[in-house]
């Protein structure tokens, strides 16, 4: 198993309740499996599945994926968000190291600490969370946001995996937000990735939300 420890004080009540509400209650072949928590004075002690291929960033500190790969394993992550969606929940933090692999093959998301609960009252949040490079640009400008958000993470992450890193990550945070508010990320026909990968992306990178992909329309 993994255990992972949550201090009270330090992240406060609530948002730790939220983490283990959101993982105990959508189980998922694509994400990770919650098995039972403890409460020991000021800490919450998780406890999950051991994914015994690591992270995904691991993985990308060691050497850059096919493209079969990075295919697989956004298909596994979209099948997992999809699933969030559909039950009203945003992950906002999608990013390598959040994205668990398994020898068997197995890809699950992982990490719920930023994640919000849509309902008919806050069906739109507005505050910036999650990691800058990560981020989509309508989250960076502060502005009303939905699950979409996740659908370009994980284009940025599949920009990674071809990579090596995301866009900006050598910025300042502050130089990373403005260019990401402003242009999204680099023109992706001069990152030199096959047609079928640059199309995917494209999807998933689009400026314009009306026009970015669903998980579930990007599944399809």
């Amino acid at each position: 198993v993994a255990v992972k420890q949550l201090n009270l004080q330090h992240q406060g009540c609530k948002k730790v309740l939220k983490e283990i509400m959101v993982v105990r209650e959508n189980k998922n072949p694509n994400i990770v499996t919650y098995l039972e928590s403890y409460l020991v004075s000021e800490t919450v002690w998780l406890v999950l599945e051991y994914m015994d291929g690591g992270s995904l960033a691991k993985v990308l500190s060691k050497k850059r994926m096919a493209v079969g790969h990075i295919a697989t394993v956004c298909r596994e992550c979209l099948q997992g968000l999809a699933f969030l969606h559909a039950n009203q929940v945003i992950h906002r933090d999608i990013k390598s190291d959040n994205i668990l692999l398994g020898r068997d093959g197995s890809v699950k998301l992982a990490d719920f600490g930023l994640c919000a609960l849509l309902s008919p009252e806050q069906s739109k949040p507005r505050s910036r969370v999650g990691t800058t490079c990560w981020m989509a640009p309508e989250v960076v400008r502060r502005e009303p946001y939905g699950p979409k958000v996740d659908t370009w993470s994980l284009g940025i992450v599949g920009i990674e995996m071809a990579k090596g890193e995301a866009p900006y990550v050598q910025e300042t945070s502050e130089r990373a937000k403005y260019l990401i508010g402003k242009q999204g990320v680099p023109d992706l026909h001069k990152l030199g990735l096959p047609s079928a990968l640059c199309a995917f992306l494209a999807c998933c990178l689009q400026m314009d939300v009306h026009r970015r992909g669903s998980a579930k329309e990007l599944l399809q």
